[in-house]
């Protein structure tokens, strides 16, 4: 397993990733096929720092705009934006290394449904 990913493997974890957050069935199993010859540490990471922070309302609100999935452009229009937007400002550093840990807490439930599945 590499930990060193290109760009289109990236995309392609966080696309996989992405379809936690819909609001329709969730093929973990699936998901798990997907990341699962990535370093999985790496993944996690992605999971928490990268898709759950543009994804995780969707599922917050009572009824979420996205019922079967996001599109693939938006998606990664929108992490990039945000990474953009943590490499600009300290401060959003700060609040946004907050907020991932909420996310790690609120939503760890979906990384050990996803591990069920890759061994």
């Amino acid at each position: 397993m590499r930990n060193t990913l290109t760009p289109t493997e990236r995309a392609s974890i966080q696309i996989a990733l992405a379809e936690v957050f819909v609001d329709s069935a969730v093929d973990y199993a699936s998901i798990a096929e997907r990341v699962r010859s990535y370093d999985l540490k790496v993944v996690k990471d992605i999971l928490y720092s990268e898709v759950a922070p543009v994804c995780f309302s969707n599922l917050e609100t009572p009824v979420p705009p996205v019922w079967t999935g996001f599109k693939n452009e938006w998606l990664l229009s929108e992490i990039e934006k945000e990474r953009q937007a943590r490499a600009r400002s300290r401060i959003r550093r700060v609040f946004d290394k907050l907020k991932i840990a909420w996310l790690r807490y609120s939503y760890s439930y979906v990384w050990k449904k996803i591990m069920r599945f890759v061994v």
